[in-house]
């Protein structure tokens, strides 16, 4: 399961850094022409926009992962460790049902939208929702690989890039 995890956050993390990258080449490349020959790439803007949205639910499950998102944590510090370890349980279930209802919901989506078309690039709309879906599924399998140690001793992963604890203590 230790091998499955590592590659699997690999690539999360492969398919990130090329989608931020793709997205600062275009947007660059977009001002740089603007400016030099007062001539735009018809396409930049909507293409950008489509990426920010696949990075924001590709990025969900690394940044759960790592306890990266907001959190109100002051009732479980106040709450005896078995009434903690409860609450956390319960938050648990209602985050994978969360999960599981953005999937169902964005495959849903995907099939209302999959004849409307984009303006400039002229793909279907469908392929930009689908990142709702994936990044759900995503983000839902970071969580099962964590819920374990968050529900019991609310422990995030840590390693050479992040640690949740260190940012939480700046």
């Amino acid at each position: 399961m230790k091998t499955f995890e590592r590659y699997f956050l690999a690539t999360n993390r492969w398919m990130l850094i090329v989608m931020l990258a793709v997205m600062s080449i275009i947007i660059f490349a977009n001002v740089v022409l603007r400016y030099t020959t007062n001539v735009s790439i018809e396409w930049a803007e909507e293409v950008s926009r489509h990426l920010m949205i696949w990075l924001t639910f590709i990025g969900c499950g690394p940044v759960l992962r790592y306890g990266g998102h907001i959190a109100v944590e002051n009732v479980q510090d106040a709450l005896p460790r078995p009434m903690a370890v409860a609450l956390r349980a319960v938050i648990a279930l209602l985050l994978t049902g969360l999960f599981v209802f953005f999937i169902w919901f964005g495959l849903d989506y995907m099939d209302r939208t999959q004849y409307q078309i984009t303006p400039s690039t002229q793909i279907s709309v469908a392929y930009i929702y689908a990142a709702l879906p994936l990044g759900a599924a995503m983000t839902l399998i970071h969580w099962l690989l964590i819920v374990r140690d968050y529900v019991l001793d609310r422990k995030f992963a840590a390693d050479a890039h992040f640690d949740a604890t260190a940012s939480a203590s700046l």
